[in-house]
C-alpha cells in the first residue's frame, strides 16, 4: 500500500487491472476471470493503450472484462515477469469495490467466478496472482480493504505570472496545463470522484473542469483554498481537508503550491502510523506535488475518525507510459 509512482525499463509492456472484491453473507468474495483462448484463471487485467493512464487502464480493463465498473480501492503489489519474446511485463494492480455495471461478459472472457481467497488460491492459474490475493485479504484483516478515495490535486501547469497582465486569480492554463487536465479525467473517473472542492482561481478551476463536465458534477470553489484566501485565512484550507475526508461523498480537492503543506499537514493527522501511506505522505510533503499530479488517499472508517491507509501518486509524466 505504497506510493505506485515507479520508473520502468522503456523495453517493459505496462499492463494494469485490480482485484474486483465483494461480500456475500458477510464473507469476502473475489472475482477472477477464465479467457478461453488461454484456459486460464487470473485477474481481470491488460495492456495500456498509447497514452493511457495506469488507473484509467485498469478502470477499463475491469469493465470490459467483468462487466462491472469498478472503483479503484488501495493499490496492490505489482507483477513482473519475463514474456516469451524476452520482453518484460509489469502489470499494476488495485483492489476495487463495484460502482455499477450489468456483469455481462463481452470481451474475450467467458466466465466470471466470485470465490473465497481459499477457492481462488486453487483455482487461478499462475502462482504470482498470489501477491494480490495475500495483500487483499491481509487488508481485510486489518480493516484497510473497505476504503473510499480523497483525491488531492493540484492545479496544472499556468501561463507564467511575467506573461500576464490580468488578475492572478485570472491566469489561465496554458497548454501543458490544458493536457494535464485532460489526463485527470480518466483518473479520476477510475476513483469514481462525486464531489469537487476547488480554488475558485482560474487555474485550479479549468484543471478539474473537464472531468467535472465528464461526470455531470457541479465544481465548489472555496475561498479559502486559493492562494489570497489561504494568505488571509490561513485556517480555512485546514478545514476544508477536514470536510473532504469526513465527507461521505467520494471528493477530490483542487488548489496551489503554497496551500498543499497545510493541506497534507493535516491528512498527516489522519493517517494511520503503521500504514505505508505515512512515508509516502513524508515524501510528498517534502518534494511536494507536480503540476498536473493527483495525489490519491484512501480512507478507511467514517465519521469523525477517517484513517488513511494508503496513498500513491499519479504523476502527469506517466500518462506517457502507454504511448509508443
Amino acid at each position: 500500500m505504497t506510493s505506485n509512482s515507479f520508473l520502468r525499463r522503456p523495453d517493459t509492456v505496462p499492463a494494469a487491472g485490480a482485484v474486483l472484491w465483494r461480500r456475500k453473507a458477510g464473507q469476502l468474495r473475489v472475482a477472477l476471470v477464465h479467457r478461453p483462448k488461454y484456459d486460464d484463471w487470473s485477474w481481470a487485467k491488460g495492456k495500456l493503450d498509447p497514452g493511457e493512464t495506469w488507473a484509467g487502464a485498469a478502470a477499463r480493463e475491469v469493465l470490459e472484462e467483468t462487466g462491472f465498473r469498478p472503483r479503484l480501492g488501495i493499490p496492490l503489489p505489482r507483477s513482473v515477469y519475463s514474456m516469451q519474446r524476452g520482453q518484460l511485463k509489469e502489470i499494476r494492480y488495485w483492489a476495487a469495490s463495484i460502482m455499477g455495471g450489468t456483469g455481462e461478459l463481452v470481451n474475450e472472457i467467458d466466465q466470471l467466478a466470485w470465490l473465497t481467497p481459499a477457492q481462488a488460491q486453487g483455482r487461478f492459474s499462475y502462482v504470482r496472482d498470489a501477491l494480490q490475493l495475500n495483500a487483499v485479504v491481509d487488508a481485510d484483516a486489518r480493516g484497510w480493504l473497505d476504503t473510499r478515495p480523497f483525491v488531492i490535486v493540484r492545479h496544472g501547469e499556468a501561463l507564467a505570472r511575467k506573461e500576464w497582465r490580468g488578475e492572478d486569480a485570472d491566469r489561465p492554463l496554458n497548454d501543458a496545463g490544458r493536457q494535464h487536465a485532460k489526463a485527470l479525467v480518466p483518473i479520476l473517473a477510475a476513483y469514481g470522484i462525486e464531489r469537487i472542492i476547488t480554488s475558485p482561481s482560474a487555474r485550479c478551476f479549468t484543471t478539474v473542469q473537464p472531468y467535472a463536465a465528464a461526470a455531470g458534477l457541479t465544481l465548489r470553489p472555496r475561498k479559502g483554498l486559493s492562494e489570497e484566501g489561504f494568505a488571509e485565512t490561513p485556517d480555512k484550507a485546514a478545514r476544508h481537508t477536514v470536510k473532504a475526508l469526513q465527507h461521505p461523498q467520494v471528493t477530490a480537492l483542487c488548489t496551489h503550491r503554497p496551500v498543499l503543506p497545510a493541506v497534507l499537514d493535516t491528512v498527516r493527522r489522519f493517517t494511520a502510523p503503521d500504514a505505508p501511506a505515512a512515508a509516502v505522505l513524508e515524501q510528498v510533503s517534502s518534494a511536494g506535488l507536480d503540476k498536473g499530479e493527483a495525489l490519491v488517499c484512501q480512507i478507511a472508517g467514517n465519521g469523525d475518525e477517517p484513517q488513511v491507509v494508503s496513498i500513491e501518486r499519479h504523476r502527469p509524466a506517466e500518462s506517457l507510459i502507454g504511448s509508443s
